[in-house]
């Protein structure tokens, strides 16, 4: 009989303990829910409000020189800024005025930075005015550049065509960092010594290729990829043993200073910016065809909303 009685009070203590830790369990979870409490009063835990969401507005500038490709990178990030909410404007710009107008904060950045050779020299001098938000594309090249029906491989053979091509390199703009690198090739191979760069635009150098080519002329142009050029014809860069034209090359995302505090939004979308060349060269080559550049990024932008969600994923 004892028995029975301390196996009933036992059963009354387990069912009374878990009554408690029931209501206990219950208080606790009221007190998640209510932040406040059942008496008023505020809780410690953080709540996420409205102050700390990352806004996408404000008027934005972004600039560039006429090169294939930061017609293509500019317009497509541009464009992608612009679906956010931002006003942007994109501006094409000689190339060290480029580097000057973001450099003093007339400009707000530019996705168009040549590094280290191409230039290295206008990085030199504004590096300590600007925010250098690492590259967005890797892999990038100069050099010279010849139709694959030509009979050299090497500059230092390039002699062989010293009368056909007027000991003359169709380069591009005066002052790109590709032509200067050019005329150091001048200079440094004795093959080539007397030999010139002759500047006029990235258009006119395209034009003079594609029309050499349709008449199977040699022709010698500073090149660079990623470019359409190489998807259109059949191309070879020369090698360059000494080392002339530099070695692989990345472009990279510059910013003005104050960007961030300013535009954080902006500046997060920036900074994460990122393409591969297959994606490069598509834009490239619709606008190569025709399309306008802001059409061309446009439909990028719509074929793309993977790529441009990993730009656009801000904290």
């Amino acid at each position: 009989m004892l028995q029975e009685t301390w196996k009933r009070l036992g059963l009354i203590a387990v069912l009374a303990l878990t009554l408690v830790i029931a209501a206990c369990g219950t208080d606790e979870e009221d007190a998640t829910e209510d932040p406040e409490g059942a008496d008023g009063e505020e809780t410690t835990e953080e709540e996420t409000t409205d102050e700390d969401a990352v806004t996408h507005e404000g008027e934005l500038e972004l600039v560039y020189v006429e090169w294939d490709t930061e017609i293509a990178s500019t317009h497509v990030i541009g464009h992608v800024l612009e679906d956010l909410g931002y006003d942007v404007d994109i501006t094409p710009l000689d190339n060290a005025v480029m580097w000057q107008s973001v450099a003093n904060g007339e400009a707000d950045g530019m996705v168009a930075a040549w590094l280290p050779a191409t230039h290295g020299d206008l990085f030199e001098e504004y590096e300590e005015s600007l925010v250098q938000l690492g590259p967005n594309f890797e892999g990038a090249k100069i050099g010279a550049v010849v139709p694959e029906y030509m009979t050299v491989d090497s500059l230092d053979e390039l002699d062989q065509y010293a009368d056909e091509l007027g000991e003359s390199i169709t380069g591009i703009e005066p002052g790109a960092g590709v032509v200067q690198a050019a005329e150091t090739a001048t200079e440094t191979y004795e093959s080539l010594e007397g030999w010139s760069v002759d500047t006029s635009s990235s258009g006119a150098m395209a034009t003079a290729l594609g029309s050499a080519i349709e008449n199977e002329e040699p022709i010698v142009v500073t090149g660079w990829s990623p470019h359409w050029k190489f998807a259109e014809y059949d191309l070879k860069y020369l090698e360059d043993p000494e080392l002339a034209f530099g070695e692989a090359e990345t472009i990279e995302t510059m910013v003005r200073e104050g960007l961030e505090e300013d535009l954080p939004g902006a500046y997060q979308v920036l900074d994460n910016f990122f393409w591969e060349e297959e994606e490069f060269n598509s834009v490239m080559a619709e606008i190569q065809d025709g399309v306008d550049p802001a059409e061309a990024a446009a439909n990028f932008v719509e074929n793309n909303p993977e790529l441009v969600e990993e730009w656009t994923d801000v904290q």
